[in-house]
């Protein structure tokens, strides 16, 4: 919400000039739209003084041939301006709906390669509204602002000179509502400023409010919160529909100020005009000329009110963007990076390794523990232990501070990032899924054929429930899986890292959220998935990972114990205690049935 309340500046020619880069592959477009902007501003200066001649030169002296021709030149200078207000609309719009979809793609794909440090601290609402809202305003910045003012610009200034041309004296008095003009903007301009920023803050707050409570509508209804967060959102919406009604309310005022003034300046030209034409100092089609040149040049004033606020709300999104563009990517690859040609065989090695998610308040300290090709590995300890921590630190998603991660003897900070992650397939406890079909979320758009998918969901017992769908592998996934049961969802997860066919596996509790039932099922698809693979295996049912050819415990960040099962429990150590106390829960279950 603080990101959303600062504004800056209505004009930030730093901004500016970062922001017409975007221009740069349209520039003939551009160029076009100004061309058309320009002559459709100079025919806007033109109409007027063809009506004071038809008036002077062919009404008052009834030329009718001469006020045939001006009236068809008028028309034909009337569809040209109709041609170039629609080709100049479509250049522009048309500009500013690909400049929006370079924006968002280039966004979107910065997105990919922030690391999972930078999610931790941005709420999704946050990002998405970078992604849509601030795009859409740069879009109308582009389509409706930063070529057409200068169209304005050039109305006005033809406009005076025009008037001034004509009679210079009647030309100051008409513009000498125009400070008055000035002070009506700077108020509306402020009122407007305040109303937006206000809307910002409610918008930031409704999505965010709206992001949590429908991702959490299922422990809203559980906890009955249905009316409680319904006036919490009411409060909000509230909050954003009063910033709206008193942005209207300065709209509503404005514009007929504007035209208000419009008439003031009117009357003037009547009235002083009026006395000159009496006294035969000025022509009835000067006069007649004035009064519509008065009604076009408030026109372009109020116009650059609107582009104002247009430019004001442009350079706050802006500057958000760019900030979320300008976040550096902390997890890149090395100069060079390495790309072994050969597959790895699955061989690991902590060296000392120390890791802080902040500061120095060490998740990780001094961990070294070495895993041979084809070992299968647990790593058990209490919440906190790290033991979650040391599997993100395989992938990168994190980097260590202190000492060395080597994969094949190679530290993996010297490896591709692409490299490094196709050797892990990883089944988390919690399975995210995405919108498609079961087959796109098993492929995860990689090049793997139907029969090894087909072969996949084989091996981990996934038909059965395939084959009660009418699709089968095509059946529709919604949104995280939320039509599939948590054994379902898990199941298909195991069937991803089976299809990927990766080097190295590991398995973060994978099974604790299964029943005992799709568990056993599971189990056998298990050993052939770590059958001549690496595997690192996070638990807390010990009762899984008794056949592992290791068990590493740890405890507050440290590796206290190294062992396989039998010689752990001999130790009588913490991975004993461990053991205990499932097996004493698990006689006071069996006693309390």
């Amino acid at each position: 919400m603080q990101e959303e309340e600062v504004l800056g500046k209505a004009y930030d020619s730093r901004l500016m000039r970062r922001l017409i880069t975007y221009l740069r592959p349209y520039k003939m477009y551009v160029a076009l739209a100004l061309a058309l902007i320009l002559l459709e501003s100079s025919l806007e200066v033109a109409f007027p003084w063809l009506t004071k001649i038809a008036i002077d030169r062919s009404i008052t002296v009834a030329n009718i041939a001469g006020l045939a021709t001006i009236a068809l030149v008028y028309v034909v200078l009337l569809l040209v301006r109709f041609v170039c207000a629609s080709a100049e609309t479509y250049v522009l719009q048309n500009t500013g709906q690909k400049i929006m979809y370079d924006m968002r793609m280039q966004v979107f794909r910065h997105l990919h390669t922030l690391a999972p440090s930078f999610y931790d601290k941005n709420p999704v609402g946050r990002l998405i509204t970078r992604v849509i809202t601030d795009v859409d305003v740069l879009n109308e910045l582009f389509s409706a602002g930063i070529v057409s003012i200068f169209g304005d610009i050039f109305t006005l200034f033809g406009i005076m000179v025009a008037i001034l041309v004509l009679n210079w004296e009647l030309g100051l008095v008409t513009l000498s509502v125009v400070p008055m003009i000035f002070v009506t903007t700077a108020v509306f301009r402020r009122k407007a400023r305040d109303s937006y920023r206000r809307v910002r803050i409610a918008i930031a707050k409704i999505n965010a409010f709206l992001q949590e409570h429908i991702t959490g509508m299922s422990v809203v209804q559980l906890y009955n919160r249905e009316r409680k967060s319904a006036r919490k959102f009411d409060e909000i919406n509230s909050e954003h529909l009063v910033a709206n009604l008193d942005g209207i309310l300065a709209y509503a005022w404005f514009y007929p100020a504007i035209e208000l003034l419009s008439s003031v300046a009117i009357a003037l030209i009547i009235w002083y005009g009026g006395g000159k034409v009496v006294q035969g100092a000025l022509t009835l089609g000067a006069l007649v000329a004035f009064t519509q040149y008065s009604n076009r040049f408030f026109q372009p004033i109020a116009d650059m009110s609107e582009k104002y606020n247009i430019l004001q709300s442009a350079m706050a999104s802006s500057e958000r963007l760019f900030k979320l563009i300008d976040t550096p990517a902390t997890i890149i690859n090395s100069s060079p990076a390495m790309k072994p040609t050969r597959p790895p065989k699955g061989e690991i090695e902590f060296r000392n390794v120390w890791f802080a998610y902040e500061d120095e308040d060490w998740v990780l300290k001094d961990v070294s523990f070495h895993v041979r090709p084809g070992e299968s590995v647990a790593i058990v300890g209490h919440t906190g232990a790290g033991k979650t921590t040391t599997t993100s630190l395989l992938t990168r998603f994190y980097d260590i501070q202190k000492g060395e991660i080597l994969l094949e003897g190679v530290n993996i900070a010297r490896l591709d990032l692409a490299h490094l992650r196709s050797s892990f397939a990883v089944v988390l406890q919690d399975v995210f899924l995405f919108s498609g079909t079961i087959e796109s979320n098993i492929r995860l758009g990689s090049p793997i054929p139907h029969e090894r998918v087909v072969a996949a969901a084989e091996d981990v017992n996934l038909r059965p429930f395939l084959r009660g769908l009418p699709l089968g592998f095509e059946h529709p996934v919604n949104e995280r899986g939320t039509t599939l049961s948590v054994g379902q969802r898990q199941l298909l997860a195991f069937a991803r890292a089976l299809a990927h066919d990766p080097q190295i596996l590991i398995l973060d509790e994978a099974t604790s959220s299964v029943d005992t039932e799709t568990e056993l099922q599971i189990r056998q698809a298990i050993d052939r998935l770590m059958r001549d693979r690496t595997s690192i295996i996070i638990a807390h049912r010990l009762s899984t990972i008794q056949r592992c050819d290791k068990i590493i415990v740890m405890h507050k960040g440290r590796v206290r114990e190294i062992g396989t099962h039998q010689q752990l429990l001999a130790q009588r150590g913490i991975y004993y205690k461990l053991y205990q106390l499932q097996y004493k829960d698990q006689e006071v279950a069996v006693s309390g049935d």
